[in-house]
């Protein structure tokens, strides 16, 4: 039977068990938290990225959620620097082109700030002249920094990434550093 484990992947910590950095002091990976043997990551998220990782000990269905094939969906929440208009949020609904092709579509609205919001160390950048708000990001591919890259396209610089739901996996109220085992084990 395929196990899955849900966890709030902390800002700064890469989403790999193993540091293979040489330089400098050892970086925050997957093994300060998770102790569990067996279990490998479905699929990447950026270490300046916090939120929800699935985790299995299943080859299959690690490739069901990574692989851009099966086009499973992924929602992030995105703080950006700005305030949206409805060309924006169009052009990201559309796709937008970037230097490796033309996006697919998104779903994308603005959000009031996600009620289940954590503190981040270090926290965002505040400036009291520029507005930010928050988007809510649903993306089928998963490409290097996509989200990032797409809101920058439309002049809204990201300035937290959360990402909230993968497939029907949800973060829910999981504080970051935290994970359980899913009683949904794929589909």
């Amino acid at each position: 039977m395929n196990r899955v484990i849900l966890f709030n992947k902390p800002f700064g910590v890469l989403s790999q068990f193993t540091d293979k950095s040489t330089e400098g002091s050892p970086r925050p990976t997957l093994s300060a938290y998770i102790d569990e043997k067996g279990f490998y990551p479905a699929g990447r998220l950026d270490r300046d990225s916090e939120g929800l990782m699935v985790l299995t000990d299943s080859g299959p269905l690690q490739a069901r959620i990574s692989h851009p094939k099966y086009k499973l969906a992924k929602t992030y929440w995105v703080q950006v620097e700005g305030t949206p208009d409805e060309a924006a949020l169009n052009a990201l609904r559309s796709g937008v082109t970037l230097k490796d092709g033309k996006t697919a579509p998104a779903k994308a609205s603005q959000i009031d700030a996600p009620s289940v919001l954590w503190d981040r160390d270090p926290p965002v950048r505040f400036r009291k002249s520029v507005p930010d708000a928050w988007l809510a990001i649903t993306i089928t591919e998963g490409r290097n920094r996509q989200v990032r890259r797409m809101t920058a396209h439309v002049g809204l610089p990201t300035l937290r990434l959360i990402r909230a739901q993968v497939g029907d996996w949800q973060l829910n109220n999981m504080q970051p550093g935290t994970w359980r085992f899913s009683s949904e084990t794929g589909r």
